[in-house]
């Protein structure tokens, strides 16, 4: 099967105006079997409470009847469970939920359509995409304002972006190379599955929702024809100066040589283009600031601003030879929200035996050093590891009313368990080395 998918991602890069008629057979034994054998079976269960390992118990029976349902366009799929994760400043973050065999489902859907559509995504897209992550869109940001003629940034978010994404506008985008209608007809189904939060049952009328399988790749057709594809065609080509955007599921960042080319994009050209995908600029966390190799020189303040980025702060500095570099560290606002989860999970979990406590601070200051461990990121990164140490031994110390460690009893323990030091492992010129 896996051949298969491959095989309509080679024709769709080879024939980028291909359209697709004939995929749906595609969901069969073979690919749903394969779809269940990846799907992590340690994430929460939706609303039947039918864990994977519960699923398995039947595997052959539970498959045959699903292939059975789809191929009758009988399948339908339930209403996502929605749960809210409480985020570090007090807000809530919501999923949604599948049942175990709508998640086999969408995964396959995922493949077939990722297949079609990747191939066409321009090198300035980079969220939720296979093999590509947040260090690449970094390093091409970097470029963008180092090696060209970046004067003006503009640091965008879109307002609600998964919760408003158009239904109607998102089929129309799937149609540019989908016309397979019982595919479709399955994608429309799921968009319009609807979320039961609590007892109350909200119908899918717009948006496709977050911790759904499917939503990603979804997102990104919608952001490829809403700004991506326009971006290049109708506002790089057409302009004076250089520009150029990344973009990272949401995010975006635009790169202009001109003011007043980057002035009427902000204040006209922008608004009205995401206006015809029935989407809206966060004006709140939307800005447009001088930033690049003259922004020191031209800025009256002697102090360039600077923008954030993908959970790093970028700003203009200098290199040990004078010449102009682009620098990031570790945002205040994500350091804060690193720290304050880190304090919430050794609250939580102080009375659980040393060893475990320790292991997990191992796997999570590992995970922060791949992440935030990046080109001139030392001194956060530092900072951080002081920050766990510091509240870990001050969680150690209440877990009974005798107090467990002094300083050197508590250094002697981290000697023992050997936590990893802070370090840099990722080169934002990594691709130019």
């Amino acid at each position: 099967m896996a051949t298969k998918i491959t095989r309509i991602s080679e024709i769709a890069r080879e024939r980028p105006k291909e359209i697709f008629t004939s995929v749906y057979h595609l969901i069969n034994h073979e690919l749903l079997l394969e779809c269940f054998t990846e799907i992590d079976g340690n994430k929460a269960v939706g609303l039947d409470k039918v864990t994977k390992e519960e699923y398995m118990g039947n595997l052959g029976e539970n498959l045959n009847n699903l292939v059975s349902r789809l191929k009758t366009m009988s399948y339908r799929p339930t209403p996502a469970r929605k749960v809210n994760i409480p985020k570090a400043n007090g807000k809530l973050r919501g999923l949604a939920i599948a049942n175990f065999e709508d998640k086999i489902v969408q995964m396959a859907v995922k493949k077939i359509v990722e297949a079609i559509f990747e191939p066409k995504f321009p090198k300035s897209m980079f969220g939720f995409r296979p093999n590509i992550g947040q260090h690449d869109a970094l390093r091409y940001l970097n470029e963008s304002i180092e090696r060209q003629y970046t004067s003006y940034i503009i640091d965008a978010d879109i307002k609600g972006f998964f919760d408003n994404i158009n239904h109607e506008n998102l089929m129309k985008c799937l149609e540019m190379h989908i016309r397979d209608t019982n595919l479709l007809r399955l994608i429309k189904r799921f968009l319009k599955a609807g979320i039961i939060e609590g007892t109350e049952y909200h119908e899918g009328e717009i948006g496709t929702p977050q911790g759904s399988i499917l939503s990603p790749i979804l997102a990104n057709i919608y952001m490829y024809y809403c700004l991506a594809l326009w971006f290049e065609n109708a506002i790089k080509k057409k302009a004076r100066g250089y520009c150029s955007i990344t973009i990272f599921a949401d995010d975006f960042v635009c790169c202009f040589q001109y003011k007043n080319e980057a002035q009427v994009f902000y204040e006209k050209l922008l608004p009205e283009r995401l206006a015809k995908g029935k989407l809206e600029l966060a004006r709140d966390k939307t800005r447009l600031i001088e930033f690049g190799r003259f922004a020191k020189e031209n800025c009256k303040t002697g102090k360039p601003e600077t923008f954030d980025f993908l959970g790093f702060t970028h700003y203009c500095s200098k290199s040990k030879n004078g010449k102009f570099r682009v620098k990031r560290k570790t945002s205040k606002k994500k350091f804060k929200t690193k720290v304050q989860e880190f304090n919430i999970w050794m609250k939580n979990s102080r009375n659980e035996k040393l060893g475990d406590i320790m292991a997990t601070i191992k796997r999570k200051l590992s995970g922060h050093y791949n992440y935030y461990g990046i080109t001139d990121n030392s001194e956060m990164i530092s900072n951080y590891a002081y920050c766990v140490r510091k509240l870990t031994m001050k969680w150690l110390n209440r877990r009974s009313q005798k107090k467990s460690y002094d300083s050197a009893g508590f250094n002697q323990m981290l000697n023992y368990f050997q936590l990893p030091v802070p370090k840099i492992k990722v080169s934002i010129y990594a691709n130019h080395e």
